[in-house]
């Protein structure tokens, strides 16, 4: 467990080794009048934007779309949000999505949990269930199983440890 700005977060290991994240869901409106930006720095035609809490949401057409966008994150960082997760049905996956952060620095996020707490109530309302499989496309890719359970969001995936290290106080 940790206290994060969205509360407290928890996080537990599953017996086939997942973590499950449980996050607070994200709740999101429809824009009507889309930020031209949005559509210049991704270089594609914008015609379904919804606005979460801290970022915009664009469905695509297609996971290839997806797959080829080259975005100018000069462009994306003058926007007045976190980030822009882009999104479509996916192929393999019930979603696929990228996520790009250049307000915050990151360019591309690889594995974006808080960005499935608004794209999880979003499919599950599109493709009318609860239980979802997305893959986030970045260059690492990131698969997750996600679950809408009421207002929190579980996010279930595999993780590799990457560094340990010890902090003296």
């Amino acid at each position: 467990s940790f206290d994060s700005k969205s509360g407290l977060l928890k996080v537990t290991q599953q017996k086939n080794g997942q973590l499950t994240l449980d996050f607070p869901r994200d709740h999101f409106e429809k824009i009507t009048n889309i930020p031209s930006t949005i559509g210049d720095a991704l270089k594609m035609t914008v015609t379904e934007v919804y606005k979460g809490k801290f970022d915009y949401m664009v469905v695509a057409d297609s996971q290839q779309t997806i797959e080829k966008l080259q975005p100018d994150f000069k462009i994306l960082a003058t926007l007045k949000s976190r980030g822009v997760l882009v999104t479509a049905r996916g192929n393999e996956a019930d979603f696929v999505s990228r996520c790009f952060f250049p307000q915050s620095g990151i360019d591309e996020d690889p594995v974006t949990g808080s960005a499935h707490t608004l794209l999880t109530p979003y499919w599950a309302g599109v493709l009318g269930k609860n239980k979802l499989t997305a893959i986030q496309l970045s260059a690492r890719k990131g698969y997750l199983d996600c679950e809408l359970s009421g207002n929190r969001v579980l996010m279930s995936g595999y993780a590799v440890t990457y560094m340990k290290g010890e902090i003296i106080l």
